[in-house]
């Protein structure tokens, strides 16, 4: 009987710790998975996590595509926003750059790209100031003084003297009415392929026009850059947002 009582003492023993290890392991946090364990004690707990509840995974980044769209669409971009590098100034004009975009002011003077193009689609952000004047031109070559003589002008122009008003292709095709407003932006728009000119303010086509082959002098089609006109000293205009695409 001595005997076993003995072995009935350690029975009981052995189901006693089996019973208590088995409850630890029910209890244990799976230190893989989250940031406290109580068992182990690695890791800072969260204050609302609970025992054998894994912390949730982190939402999955959403995948942004670093190329713009501009690229996307074969445009070039032809101001930066931050100075005039790629353009040249005629007549020390007072072209300047403030928060993205040109100012142009002052006497007459023309910003001309260094680059030349032919047949393109040509975009830029617009705002006069009232009774201001400016342009637009194209297939135009740089020169130190004067008007451009060679290539075609765009018309920038709400409220100045001149009855000639924005979107015109000057001295070819004039509008005496405008859908621009003074002090509000709009966007200029010129594509040229081969002798087609066509012209836009806010997507509202303004010019249509064929070039005859017949045309003479040196306002006409070609090829070179464009140029941004400060007209007189009371006109303030505003550009930003200027690029191109290049035309097959």
């Amino acid at each position: 009987m001595k005997n076993l009582g003995i072995w009935l003492l350690i029975a009981i023993c052995v189901l006693t710790i089996d019973s208590v290890q088995a409850g630890r392991r029910r209890g244990r946090h799976r230190c893989d998975s989250c940031n406290t364990c109580n068992n182990c004690g690695l890791g800072a707990s969260s204050e609302n996590a609970e025992v054998g509840e894994a912390a949730p995974e982190p939402a999955p980044v959403p995948y942004e595509d670093t190329e713009t769209a501009d690229a996307d669409d074969g445009w070039i971009t032809l101001f930066n926003g931050e100075d005039l590098t790629g353009w040249k100034i005629s007549e020390n004009g007072q072209f300047k750059v403030e928060d993205g975009k040109i100012v142009v002011s002052g006497p007459r003077a023309h910003l001309f790209t260094e680059e030349e193009f032919t047949n393109f689609e040509f975009t830029a952000d617009v705002m006069t100031t009232p009774g201001s004047n400016s342009g637009l031109y194209f297939h135009t070559k740089f020169q130190e003084t004067g008007w451009p003589e060679i290539g075609h002008e765009a018309q920038v122009n709400v409220t100045h003297t001149d009855p000639v008003k924005t979107g015109s292709l000057y001295n070819v095709v004039k509008l005496l009415e405008t859908p621009a407003k003074d002090n509000e932006w709009w966007t200029q728009k010129i594509i040229v392929d081969g002798k087609h000119i066509q012209i836009f303010v806010n997507d509202e086509q303004v010019v249509d026009y064929v070039e005859p082959d017949d045309v003479e002098g040196s306002r006409k089609l070609s090829s070179g850059s464009f140029a941004i006109q400060a007209h007189d000293p009371d006109s303030v205009v505003y550009f930003k947002n200027i690029k191109v695409k290049v035309l097959e």
